[in-house]
């Protein structure tokens, strides 16, 4: 009976210290904002008892941070699909995935298709899709309704009624819109420069028509709404939040092909908490919790089965920007080589400085 009794305390007090051990547990995620929303960790750590510490950052914070600890700091970090193998080849900041511990059949397939051919090196994956969304045309059409590409512009009758961002994306969007793939010169640096030079000649040219190059998304919302400007290029969702109220502006997919990006799941090489990090990916990318995180950011998951979860208003935006053939010519960003940015630096460099 002793040892039974024995028994039964030791059993006791392995699940109390497992219980403890859980609440105990902190997952430190770095991520963008609105990608982590307060509702969806309150779950997780309800299912879970693990603690979630979040600390927003961008692409180039992300990189920096973790090549300063050499990968430590973070258990989950959330980097654009396109910047991670080049950076991993460099500097060996992450670690690959353990497909094993991944529900795989809660991911879209063509998106993970699209992560896999981006970030697999040596035969190891190094990231998963999380959230997906497109650079296109934000477009009044009550003024503006000619404007169907990003060199549209530039017409002479929109002077002073546009703006972009001076960023990479307006590089690519004015050379696929020239009828160039910018893409496919990655491996080439010389043509890729030639055709940089091109685009950069083109937006200095087009320079009266930009009211501004506008540096964050309320100078830009702001300047549509109040009739400054007639059209911009811009990003999905920023369109359809201004789509909702006013009608007469559209988000619109250029002819040449919208710009897609994809964010990611990755892990820093020094993670302490692995087992708090495959359960966030697996708890997030279940249907329901995905679709939370639709309704914080507003741009789309890379779940499968969401579709019962998003608000219809927001589904019906997406039907109409993207029938099935303009989806197909979506242009995803690749994964950018070591000496591309410091191409376009230099150019964004002349175009803002140009006269």
């Amino acid at each position: 009976m002793r040892r039974y009794l024995l028994s039964w305390i030791a059993l006791a007090l392995a699940c109390v210290w497992g219980q403890a051990q859980a609440q105990g547990q902190k997952l430190r995620i770095l991520t963008w904002a609105d990608y982590v929303p307060a509702d969806l960790v309150a779950a997780f750590t309800k299912e879970t008892g693990i603690e979630v510490e979040v600390t927003l950052s961008n692409n180039e914070e992300m990189i920096s941070k973790l090549r300063a600890t050499g990968g430590a700091g973070y258990d989950l970090v959330q980097p654009s699909q396109d910047r991670i193998s080049s950076v991993q080849r460099d500097f060996e900041i992450y670690k690959p995935i353990d497909l094993k511990r991944v529900k795989l059949e809660e991911f879209q397939p063509a998106l993970l298709e699209i992560v896999k051919r981006n970030t697999t090196i040596d035969g190891k994956l190094y990231a998963l899709p999380y959230l997906w969304g497109t650079d296109g045309l934000v477009v009044n059409v009550k003024h503006a309704a000619a404007v169907t590409d990003y060199t549209d512009l530039c017409k002479p009758e929109l002077k002073g009624r546009t703006s972009i961002r001076l960023r990479r994306p307006i590089l690519m969007g004015f050379a696929f819109a020239m009828g160039k793939d910018p893409f496919a010169l990655y491996g080439d640096p010389k043509a890729y420069t030639a055709l940089m030079e091109q685009v950069t000649a083109a937006l200095i040219a087009c320079k009266p028509n930009f009211k501004f190059f506008y540096d964050n998304k309320d100078q830009l919302l702001n300047g549509i709404r109040s009739g400054e400007l007639w059209a911009a290029a811009m990003w999905d969702t920023g369109g359809w939040t201004l789509n909702r109220e006013n009608p007469d502006i559209q988000y619109v997919v250029p002819r040449s092909g919208a710009l897609g990006w994809l964010d990611t799941f990755a892990l820093p090489a020094r993670a302490r908490n692995l087992d708090a990090a495959y359960a966030w990916i697996n708890f997030t990318m279940r249907p329901d919790n995905a679709a939370r995180v639709i309704k914080s950011v507003g741009n789309f998951s890379a779940a499968q089965g969401t579709a019962p979860y998003v608000d219809p208003r927001l589904k019906e935006q997406f039907r109409m920007a993207f029938p099935e053939a303009q989806l197909k010519n979506v242009h995803w960003y690749p994964a950018i080589p070591p000496g591309i940015e410091e191409i376009e630096g230099r150019l964004l460099d002349r175009i803002k400085a140009a006269d």
